[in-house]
């Protein structure tokens, strides 16, 4: 496509652009974490309604919460707000801070995407606060997406925070999907994969979860500290392989691989999961479902599709805009929304993420085309620019060269987001305290 402006064109793609972002923050507004517990978690007269299970928190000698994640800290905001602030007391470890603490509950800013020495000194204080707990306590896990690294100790103590780093980034930058990511996680972890209900045991337990992984594998959220871990060392020992893995991992990693030493985490049949209960508060599904109705009052077609979830992004993006493409020809003016994350195997060290690799991989495929493509992470960071995602269109290409750009040099290189960010086109949000997985929005009129 040529760059010949067209004052009108030009305007229905920037009238696009701006539609595909309204349709993302609305669906963002919408499944809050605020209004997830609004529907799902009350408090009236001491007795707490978690969906379907009723407590009475009087019945209890002491109440915890453990709040982990992205969400952490609004999380603990919301169930104070339900069952008030001197019902519940706990520790909070999220990635940022707070403009205001939630009163009783002492604060931890772990590391994200990998571990800090606050993601330790949290684990160290959460194992702290669940030992020698009695079957008279109550126990209220929050869990977001993000709680991986934010609260974290080896098993092993020869392991130091150095190698802790090394490993999450080998893990991260090696295009496993997330389910496969966490399960090697869990076994090197003294708090993932069931270890906080063991270490919380005997007490009764209900962990709250606000979901960034695909719903048929929950105990992948935040590594599943409080779930029965449905992953095994064999499991662990098969992803290092496929990925070639142990070569790329610390020392005293690499060698709990080559001895094959990894510990089992705990199944469903151990003792600390008698007393346990999991409830999803919100999850990629309800991002999806508030999509789909802006999408619909904008005026679209809405059709929804996350069978790329865990694709690689430019496999995705040729699916997804080739279902687009189809459904335009069926059914005109058309939104396709799909959930879920795609991967990206990043061989250099550019400015981006995920959602902005896909967003450029899409722009060079519809360059010409009536086609919006926008990707966009939820919890408000994708990779490690400053932006949560990206929109792309038919024009982004020419607009790019037009500015002395080079879209294929920005895509090779995994440096999307200046490219975006000159363009006006990458979405900041800031870290929203929320973490629902990730949406692409395509636009096709």
């Amino acid at each position: 496509m040529g760059t010949t402006s067209n004052p009108d064109r030009d305007a229905l793609f920037h009238e696009m652009r701006a539609k595909a972002r309204e349709i993302f923050l609305v669906a963002l507004a919408q499944a809050s974490i605020e209004k997830g517990f609004n529907r799902h978690v009350s408090c009236e007269r001491g007795v707490l309604r978690v969906r379907e299970d009723l407590y009475d928190l009087h019945s209890y000698s002491r109440v915890l919460a453990v709040s982990i994640g992205k969400a952490g800290h609004t999380m603990a905001e919301a169930l104070v707000g339900q069952v008030g602030s001197n019902a519940v007391e706990g520790i909070v470890a999220s990635p940022v801070e707070p403009e205001a603490q939630v009163r009783g509950f002492r604060y931890f800013q772990g590391g994200h995407p990998t571990p800090n020495a606050e993601s330790i000194r949290a684990a160290s204080a959460i194992l702290k606060l669940l030992e020698a707990q009695t079957a008279a306590t109550l126990v209220i896990f929050l869990l977001s997406g993000g709680g991986s690294s934010i609260v974290e100790k080896p098993m092993d103590d020869e392991m130091s925070l150095h190698d802790l780093v090394a490993t999450y980034r080998a893990l991260v930058l090696s295009g496993a999907p997330i389910g496969e990511i966490n399960a090697i996680r869990k076994h090197l972890s003294a708090v993932k994969g069931g270890r906080l209900a063991q270490a919380a045991f005997p007490a009764q337990q209900i962990s709250l979860l606000v979901s960034d992984v695909p719903d048929s594998m929950p105990d992948a959220l935040a590594s599943g500290p409080t779930m029965p871990d449905s992953t095994s060392v064999d499991d662990c020992y098969r992803i290092a392989q496929r990925y070639g893995l142990a070569e790329q991992f610390p020392r005293p990693v690499r060698e709990l691989f080559e001895r094959r030493a990894l510990e089992e985490t705990p199944k469903s049949d151990d003792q600390a999961f008698y007393r346990s209960r999991w409830w999803p508060i919100l999850s990629n599904q309800t991002a999806i479902e508030e999509a789909s109705i802006a999408a619909e009052r904008a005026g679209f077609v809405v059709h929804v599709d996350n069978s790329c979830d865990d694709q690689d992004y430019e496999a995705a993006a040729d699916y997804l805009l080739g279902r687009v493409r189809q459904l335009r020809k069926d059914l005109g003016r058309v939104c396709l929304i799909s959930g879920g994350e795609v991967t990206v195997k990043v061989t250099n060290g550019g400015a981006g993420g995920r959602n902005q690799q896909f967003a450029l991989a899409c722009a060079g495929k519809i360059a010409g085309e009536n086609i919006t493509a926008f990707s966009a992470g939820t919890d408000g960071v994708d990779g490690n620019s400053p932006a949560a995602g990206a929109v792309a269109d038919g024009m982004t290409i020419a607009r790019a060269r037009e500015r002395g750009l080079d879209p294929q040099a920005a895509l090779t290189n995994f440096d999307a987001y200046p490219l975006f960010k000159s363009l006006g086109d990458s979405l900041e949000t800031g870290p929203t305290g929320n973490n629902l997985r990730d949406l692409r929005i395509l636009l096709a009129y």
